[in-house]
């Protein structure tokens, strides 16, 4: 089984991920939000998608509790400067469901 201990550099091209902060009025009534945007050009993207889907195929069970133990979930950080450039926010992606039990984080609410 294919399992990548060390971690970091996974992403091609360019790819920028960022939180927006909007702010509408309406009738003297404020609404604020915030958006994730991902952006990238056709390496960067096809990088996160390559990388997603590693994740989500990937047979937690498998893989040796010494790189990832009962309980532990497979997760990736994606970082500024070096996967992401200079203008996003660290990021993580990974599974919700965790090795040996299946459960999800506790603060999950499910849609």
């Amino acid at each position: 089984m294919k399992y990548k201990r060390i971690k970091g550099n996974e992403i091609d091209g360019h790819l920028e991920i960022c939180i927006d902060h909007h702010e509408d009025e309406f009738e003297g009534e404020i609404t604020k939000w915030d958006e994730i945007s991902i952006h990238g050009d056709l390496e960067g993207l096809k990088s996160l998608a390559k990388l997603l889907i590693e994740i989500a195929e990937l047979n937690q069970e498998k893989v040796n509790d010494k790189y990832l133990p009962n309980g532990a979930r497979e997760h990736y950080h994606l970082r500024p400067g070096i996967e992401l450039s200079n203008s996003s926010e660290q990021v993580t992606v990974g599974r919700l469901d965790a090795k040996g039990t299946g459960e999800f984080y506790e603060g999950y609410i499910p849609k």
